[in-house]
């Protein structure tokens, strides 16, 4: 099938033939012709499969009639509502629209949060057809009401699962209630849970559901490899593979922001040239970082999940996950950086031995197993078995608490053939031995009895007695006196 079957504008199919696309996608194909219809779609399709394209095209097509060049705002009422959850995808989205619409008279605008809004709020207000924002900052101008969305036809939520699973829902019903009851709604996704569909059934009406590949599946252009490594040695791997197998564009996902600007930093120090982009970054920085990589500037560019999706980044071979992502459908966004538009990519983990679980989550989801390959040099330590087993560790606790414990605080416990010994003053003692076979030390057992009789004990006569009263009176004679008090100085003169 072509585009030109799917009922699409001469101005729309030229425009796409600028972009050197001649046939659609799996999802286009079957997505935009629902949408002509009027009907609502909920559609899920892996990245990187012109899902943008899929609700972008013939939501032009549907506003085409309505285009017209009055210079008047209220000639340009917001008629379609493009709703995503970060800045970076509300670019891209906002570059489709004006791609694929630039032979049309409909005016666009993108709003999101992190740049000085008097600058967006002369734009909405000078009229606009097509608005693409983040919720957030959608809210900001309604409050203080620079743009109205009475007249809103269409409203899309793309990533909607991750706006709903963001905690952007109460945001979006309040946009929501704020729409016209009768309008077009799309929801479009890489991942659909089962939680998800129960609630965009309460957004959508009727939907059209549309799944072009398997849930959660990814591109099968995109290799999969997990290497096994120390977590402390995860640098030192990464520096290594991106200099040995001189990879000059990479993105590589981190956990937290502050991971992200300590390992862009490290690998500059290395001579790999890298910049930093997280939720903290403000806009200009994050584009700016986005630019430099998209142009190689600089080889690497290491981001948190708010990367995870909307970056479209032409011929990006390598993804690099230094760690592993703690939802799994994550993962699937990731990865999903790479092997767009038929080609070929990399998808690299770095995983330490505490996030096998992990591993295993993203497995299951993905319903196949990782290919592991060990790197010499980087293997992973085997780790040393413990000294004691539970059996002995759970005998010597309460053997503590035993009193005999107590009263020899010398004796060492340790294990033998499954039975726990007891070292007890240097003889060995099983702990199942009884008390009254336990050999007792008769100087704290047996009461004392002198060994010298009445007979044998010496008398001191009057003069060694007197002798030994003298010697020791001359011993404390020659003692210094303590002293009590400091004689007043009596001066000399009268």
């Amino acid at each position: 099938m072509s585009f030109e079957q799917l009922g699409l504008s001469t101005d729309l199919l030229r425009a796409i033939s600028d972009q050197g696309y001649t046939k659609p996608t799996p999802i286009q194909e079957q997505a935009i012709p629902v949408i002509l219809e009027g009907s609502d779609v909920m559609g899920g399709a892996q990245t990187g499969t012109g899902k943008t394209a899929s609700f972008t095209l013939p939501m032009l097509r549907r506003l085409e009639i309505q285009a017209n060049s009055s210079m008047s705002p209220a000639k340009h009422p917001i008629r379609a509502l493009i709703l995503v959850p970060t800045r970076e995808l509300a670019m891209q989205v906002y570059e489709s629209v004006k791609t694929y619409g630039k032979y049309l008279t409909l005016r666009s605008a993108v709003i999101y949060g992190g740049v000085n809004i008097d600058a967006q709020i002369d734009v909405v207000r000078s009229g606009i057809e097509i608005l693409v924002a983040t919720p957030g900052r959608l809210l900001d101008h309604l409050q203080q009401k620079t743009l109205v969305l009475s007249k809103v036809e269409i409203l899309v939520l793309d990533e909607a699962d991750r706006m709903l699973d963001m905690g952007f829902l109460p945001d979006i019903k309040q946009i929501i209630q704020l729409l016209p009851d009768h309008r077009q709604n799309l929801m479009f996704s890489a991942t659909f849970s089962e939680g998800i569909k129960k609630l965009a059934s309460k957004i959508l009406k009727k939907p059209v559901l549309i799944e072009v590949a398997k849930q959660n599946s990814v591109s099968e252009l995109i290799t999969h490899i997990v290497h096994p490594v120390e977590q402390i040695r995860k640098q030192e791997l990464l520096i290594c593979m991106i200099k040995q197998q001189d990879m000059q564009q990479v993105l590589v996902f981190a956990r937290t922001k502050q991971g992200s600007d300590h390992l862009a930093q490290q690998l500059s120090r290395h001579g790999i040239s890298s910049a930093a982009i997280h939720g903290d970054r403000n806009q200009l920085q994050r584009t700016q970082a986005l630019g430099n990589f998209k142009q190689g500037l600089i080889r690497v560019l290491v981001a948190t999940d708010v990367a995870a999706r909307g970056l479209d980044i032409e011929d990006l071979t390598y993804v690099i996950n230094f760690e592993l992502p703690k939802n799994p459908e994550d993962y699937v966004h990731r990865i999903g950086r790479t092997g767009r538009a038929g080609a070929k990519g990399f998808a690299i983990s770095l995983v330490s031995r505490e996030e096998n679980q992990l591993l295993i989550g993203i497995e299951k989801l993905l319903k196949t197993k990782v290919k592991i390959e060990e790197i010499k040099g980087f293997e992973l330590k085997k780790q040393q078995p413990q000294a004691l087993d539970k059996k002995a560790a759970t005998d010597e606790k309460k053997y503590k608490r035993n009193a005999l414990y107590v009263q020899n605080k010398k004796t060492s416990p340790f294990v033998k053939n499954g039975e726990t010994i007891i070292r007890l003053n240097n003889e060995v003692v099983s702990k199942h031995t009884r008390r009254s076979e336990i050999k007792e030390d008769p100087l704290f057992t047996q009461p004392y009895e002198s060994k010298v009789s009445d007979a044998e004990t010496v008398i001191l006569t009057q003069d060694e007695l007197s002798k030994n009263i003298i010697h020791k009176s001359l011993r404390q004679s020659n003692r210094p006196l303590p002293t009590l008090f400091i004689s007043p100085v009596i001066s000399k003169q009268k």
